[in-house]
């Protein structure tokens, strides 16, 4: 009895150590989600270069800019007739977060065809350029680029057989 005694008395010191050495404590918390407006972007407008001349011997550029009302610039053999016809830069609406900022990806170049014709788009640059801010859940993106002319290239009315993509992603 002596004997169970002490070894009922040790294992019960032994517990008492072992139960102070390895206490335990816990603690809560909890999971939370906030799920954001998506960020859109929709087409408002097409790019339009409007009326365009060129020489036999020496093509140019045409530089559209990227505002609601455009004003062309050229280079080399390219000049802008009197009658202008229908200029715009690509407008977009892009909406989603009140106060979200967001990148802007633009594509590198376009190809535009007239039967078997075909000119580039390229170099293209956007107002706001690079990353715009939501003002109110919304803006306006601005596409513009500037179109290589081949001398005496061909008339016609010249157009891109597939849209050119503009990416808007949230910061």
């Amino acid at each position: 009895m002596k004997k169970m005694l002490i070894t009922f008395g040790v294992t019960m010191v032994f517990s008492v150590c072992l139960n102070r050495a390895f206490a335990q404590e816990t603690a809560t918390a909890t999971a939370t989600a906030t799920i954001v407006t998506p960020i859109a972007i929709t087409k408002t407008a097409d790019m339009n270069f409007g009326n365009v001349a060129v020489q036999s011997t020496t093509g140019g550029t045409v530089v559209l800019p990227p505002s609601a009302t455009p004003t062309r610039t050229t280079t080399s053999g390219v000049t802008l007739p009197a009658t202008v016809g229908t200029v715009t830069a690509a407008a977009f609406d892009v909406t989603g977060e009140d106060g979200y900022t967001y990148s802007i990806t633009l594509p590198s170049s376009v190809t535009i065809t007239s039967n078997s014709n075909s000119m580039t788009v390229n170099a293209f640059t956007s107002s706001p350029s690079g990353t715009g801010t939501l003002t109110s859940g919304a803006q306006t993106l601005y596409v513009g680029a500037t179109l290589v002319v081949g001398a005496a290239q061909a008339a016609g009315t010249y157009v891109s057989t597939t849209p050119f993509n503009v990416t808007v992603n949230y910061n």
